[in-house]
């Protein structure tokens, strides 16, 4: 199912099986359908983007994999600075 995800200023759309989930399992899946849809927004690759962030490759591709969980304040982190240093910049020119 789709839903629409707003973080930290930006709206994503997201796709979710929400089908046969637990409430933990699929707050999860929600974390890696949104991580996966602010990366491309910015973009990036997955090596680019975790270039960008600082964040070891490996990291970045556990969590788009869904097999690491992400802590929520990053997730935040991450959608600001994608916001802030890339959205915003592409409305000014």
């Amino acid at each position: 199912m789709e839903y629409n995800y707003t973080i930290e200023g930006l709206d994503i759309l997201i796709e979710v099986d929400d089908r046969n989930h637990e409430e933990d399992t699929y707050g999860s899946a929600v974390k890696t359908e949104a991580i996966k849809a602010i990366r491309e927004m910015s973009g990036m690759n997955r090596k680019d983007f975790a270039k960008w962030l600082n964040i070891p490759y490996r990291t970045m591709s556990d969590w788009e994999h869904g097999l690491r969980k992400m802590p929520d304040y990053v997730l935040e982190l991450i959608a600001y600075k994608v916001r802030m240093e890339i959205v915003e910049k592409r409305e000014v020119t």
